[in-house]
């Protein structure tokens, strides 16, 4: 049986507040995580959502299945651009500490990534965009540090 994964990101605004929700589903078992944060990228939430997810993880080794509406997120790692990008040490690419970070642990894993159409039928995509956008919106923000800090240092 393989770990399914369903992730979302939100921003309103490019940069702006943002959101992620994940849904992480072991047979009939099911965990849901969000975080909000006051400045930050959609790409960024697109990718933290799948790096919590698996952070949440207790074990390694497993099969994982990730479902997503991110065509970023996808494309980067199942046409292979983050290990080129890894290769060159992430030269002029955005979002460098998030990958490093996937990277980690990606490699602990047999991770197959999915694209999903969102904001469409599927109700599992569905819920991650409410849990991300939700909280994006709540009051409770926390800080994208590395974001910040690289993009709007002063």
């Amino acid at each position: 049986m393989s770990l399914i994964i369903y992730t979302d990101g939100a921003s309103r605004g490019n940069p702006g507040r943002g959101g992620y929700g994940a849904i992480l589903k072991w047979g009939q078992r099911e965990k849901e995580l969000s975080e909000g944060y006051r400045l930050t990228t959609n790409n960024r939430m697109e990718l933290l959502a799948v790096i919590k997810a698996l952070e949440a993880l207790t074990r390694e080794g497993l099969q994982i299945d990730i479902f997503t509406d991110s065509e970023y997120v996808v494309n980067s790692i199942e046409k292979g651009w983050v290990f080129g990008w890894e290769k060159k040490g992430f030269a002029g690419k955005k979002n460098h500490d998030l990958w490093l970070r996937f990277l980690k642990l990606y490699r602990k894993h047999q991770i197959k990534m999915h694209w999903v159409k969102g904001h469409a039928s599927n109700a599992m995509n569905n819920r991650c965009d409410v849990l991300a956008t939700s909280a994006a919106d709540s009051g409770n923000l926390l800080v994208d540090e590395f974001y910040e800090r690289e993009y709007y240092a002063q």
